[in-house]
């Protein structure tokens, strides 16, 4: 199948529109930095920052139980923390924008847009990532070969993610699941989950 062509300013373009930290202080969009922090947000992010293990974090669970609003709040965190925001981009993988594209590409073009060397700490993450196609062998490879790079994905197709992660080979990419459906319905009753 060949390559969509996508002008390289219109990509560009809707990376930044999707990265507003790299142009506003303060981090996150304020009606995300509004919500209260998920209770396993604390745990989410020591899998993502640990440098001891070199694998990428797949965040499962069903749609619409606030996978994204985690990743969000991790990235928030990340900031706080002193990560500068250039180093850190979010890529959402059912923009159609994106359609024919490498996570390779989009990682090339991060890079040379804020002009990243190859020894930078970069955080990279990939949302809904079940819509990539051979997404495990190409994160796997990533993994391999950006040491510096922590990579995370979602995806909604849980059944499906985890056994393509397993398959992916050699231990990789960790996979974590959390019991979104009762997190989410208690969150939704006002009730914090512990």
């Amino acid at each position: 199948m060949p390559m969509k062509q996508v002008e390289e300013a219109e990509l560009a373009a809707r990376i930044a529109f999707d990265n507003p930290w790299w142009r506003e202080p303060g981090g996150i969009d304020k009606q995300y930095r509004d919500w209260p922090e998920r209770d396993y947000l604390p745990s989410f992010q020591r899998l993502v920052t640990n440098k001891q293990v070199h694998r990428a974090v797949i965040l499962l669970g069903p749609r619409r139980v606030g996978k994204t609003v985690m990743v969000y709040q991790t990235i928030q965190r990340l900031i706080t923390e002193g990560m500068p925001p250039k180093k850190i981009l979010y890529i959402s993988l059912e923009t159609p924008l994106y359609i024919g594209l490498s996570l390779e590409q989009l990682l090339s073009l991060f890079r040379s847009l804020h002009s990243h060397k190859s020894d930078d700490e970069l955080y990279i993450f990939f949302d809904e990532i079940q819509y990539f196609r051979d997404w495990e062998i190409h994160l796997k490879s990533m993994v391999d070969s950006y040491k510096n790079i922590r990579f995370v994905a979602t995806g909604s197709a849980a059944a499906a993610l985890k056994l393509k992660s397993q398959e992916s080979g050699a231990g990789r990419i960790y996979v974590a699941a959390a019991n979104f459906c009762r997190i989410f319905a208690l969150y939704k009753e006002g009730r914090r989950t512990s």
